[in-house]
């Protein structure tokens, strides 16, 4: 069983500004030398700029880029799965902009995030269709699949959603059949992902809620007693506001997490340069968020969100995703390199200070990069935000240069038992 559910806790920790302010600090502690892992090459940014621009030219000549999103990976192989939601919610009676198609789409969202982390190299998933799908294609086509059926639904009435009861009590051969686990087909991290599902199903009873997205239940307000938005007064949620909501929901969720001194919980990990100008003396100095997968989460549900009439704002407030693709690019084009080689052939877990340190400086280059692909595109945030680089993009180029250098292995090893990479 997941811990017992608290208040939420308030802590800087907990907050989008954060990531950027103290992921930042630790940059400049290893620009400064002061790190034993880690050194940066600034003068290589243009060369991973330009990887990404290579590949965003190839894949969306015409710059029209969309955002990083579990979404995407529901279009492979060019099926447009989310118009197949669209017409099993409207054979249900639900249009597309109503309550009821939103909160499936959280729903929908919410559980593939969460089911979302490295496959390993040879697991494949083959689809209704019979087309074959692999790593972050296969996963979301997978457990949209098992979404459609209404595997993680209790109502045989109420196919589309994914309830408390399920979750909790989801067995391993269930979610094996989901994903076409086998001796011969092994998913890597299963048994951490089943651990996910059943802890949320877990924090869903404990707060007496339903159904997955009644984590988002404050947000959902703007729509009428029919279930159709008042377009017309909607409020357009912040992504910050987004965010706060998404940590705060699974923060008892999360299997390889830490707790700060002040409380917060999460994918958040001790620094000594970790802090900004506002944390002084408090108990969260020293300490660095990332959440990765919640800010994932966040991208992937501005488009449920749109689709009801709601358009998330400042976008800009979330971060490039700390994981190992994003990363890998920065070790692959230069960028950043280990003072000792040889501790790449080692595997790591989030807590170890190299792990963190390449995090942090993760988030803080790839804004950098950012604005080397807007220079030269001759493009603005406004034209070409950062959830489009990230897409077109930065986590495509890391993947493909991973393929090409390691047979797609990430460039370090780090054992996360599913739930922040």
């Amino acid at each position: 069983m997941a811990e017992p559910a608290s208040n939420p806790v308030k802590s800087p920790l907990m907050q989008t500004v954060s990531i950027r302010r103290r992921c930042e600090a630790i940059t400049r502690w290893i620009e400064e030398g002061r790190s034993a892992w880690w050194q940066i090459d600034r003068r290589r940014l243009p060369i991973a700029a330009t990887e990404i621009i290579s590949l965003m030219l190839t894949r969306f000549p015409d710059l029209q880029v969309p955002f990083h999103s579990r979404w995407r990976h529901f279009e492979a192989k060019g099926i447009d799965r989310a118009a197949i939601l669209n017409q099993r919610l409207a054979a249900l009676g639900h249009a597309p902009n109503s309550l009821d198609a939103l909160r499936s789409r959280i729903d929908l969202c919410v559980i593939s995030v969460l089911l979302d982390a490295g496959s390993g190299p040879t697991w494949k998933f083959v689809d209704a269709a019979g087309i074959t799908h692999q790593r972050s294609e296969g996963l979301g086509v997978a457990s949209f699949e098992a979404f459609i059926r209404g595997d993680f639904s209790s109502e045989s009435s109420k196919r589309l959603m994914a309830d408390a009861r399920t979750l909790a009590r989801m067995p391993r051969e269930s979610l094996a059949a989901i994903f076409q686990h086998s001796p011969v087909n092994a998913l890597e991290g299963l048994d951490g992902r089943l651990s996910l599902i059943n802890r949320l199903g877990d924090q869903l009873e404990q707060r007496g809620l339903s159904r997955v997205s009644d984590l988002y239940a404050e947000m959902l307000a703007p729509h009428d007693d029919q279930g159709i938005t008042r377009s017309a007064k909607a409020p357009s949620p912040s992504a910050a506001a987004l965010l706060e909501v998404t940590i705060t929901a699974l923060a008892n969720v999360w299997l390889k997490a830490s707790t700060a001194p002040d409380g917060a919980r999460g994918d958040l990990w001790p620094h000594p340069a970790a802090h900004d100008a506002q944390s002084g003396q408090d108990l969260a100095r020293g300490w660095v968020p990332f959440h990765k997968l919640s800010q994932w989460l966040c991208y992937s549900l501005i488009e449920p969100f749109r689709d009801a009439g709601m358009v998330v704002t400042d976008l800009e407030a979330l971060t490039g995703l700390p994981e190992y693709r994003n990363g890998g690019l920065l070790i692959d084009t230069g960028v950043i390199t280990l003072r000792d080689p040889s501790q790449a052939k080692l595997t790591w877990t989030p807590a170890d200070p190299l792990i963190i340190e390449w995090r942090a400086l993760t988030v803080t280059l790839l804004d950098a990069i950012a604005e080397e692909v807007r220079r030269q595109l001759n493009r603005d945030a406004t034209s070409l935000p950062l959830a489009c680089i990230l897409e077109g993009g930065s986590w495509a180029a890391g993947r493909h240069l991973a393929e090409r250098l390691r047979g797609g292995r990430p460039p370090l090893e780090v054992d996360t038992a599913g739930s922040v990479f």
